[in-house]
């Protein structure tokens, strides 16, 4: 794995030791920031399911403010931090967090209606393709949700058979890309 473009181009990434873990692909994480690059610039960007954390780390290579890496493996967030270090990611750009992906969702819903925190304007979701979505995704989707800025975009990386809703609460699925085995979908707030 290696960061494609930006100011860490080129920099190759750990891989992770298991084959439980599957990591974006270098050619479908190129086809991502080819469909979001005019929107990446200065953004919040969750990392969710990070794995690698190749996804947050190509946002900030492309120009993200502040990219928050989840992950509820402690092996993950291991190899995330040490990805980190090898393309020497400042602090201030990066916040690297180990947690289940529903209970940190619910923790930090809290903390931005408190105003103890800001939404994110792009979430890129990418969990083992085994798992159950829809209650991950009920956190975007279902109002009062202030996970997501107004002109957010969640994107979704599944197996490309996998059925995900068109519409999830007040979150509308706008496109829909197919690359082998998976598949990005795009929702934005309607």
């Amino acid at each position: 794995m290696r960061v494609i473009a930006g100011k860490y181009r080129g920099r190759k990434l750990k891989s992770p030791p298991s084959l439980d873990v599957r990591p974006t692909s270098d050619r479908l994480r190129e086809t991502l920031f080819n469909v979001i690059a005019p929107r990446i610039e200065g953004v919040r960007f969750l990392d969710l399911c990070a794995g690698s954390g190749a996804v947050g780390i190509e946002a900030l290579s492309r120009g993200a403010a502040h990219v928050t890496f989840v992950d509820r493996s402690r092996k993950m967030f291991a190899l995330i931090e040490a990805n980190l270090e090898l393309c020497q990611v400042a602090k201030e750009e990066r916040s690297v967090i180990q947690a289940e992906a529903t209970a940190f969702l619910k923790q930090v819903s809290r903390q931005i209606r408190g105003g103890k925190s800001e939404p994110w304007e792009i979430v890129f979701f990418d969990p083992p393709y085994a798992t159950e979505y829809l209650e991950v995704l009920d956190s975007f989707g279902t109002p009062p949700s202030s996970l997501l800025s107004k002109t957010g975009l969640l994107i979704v990386e599944h197996h490309h058979k996998k059925e995900l809703p068109d519409e999830i609460g007040n979150l509308r699925r706008t496109r829909i890309l197919k690359q082998g085995d998976s598949a990005l979908s795009f929702y934005e707030k309607v």
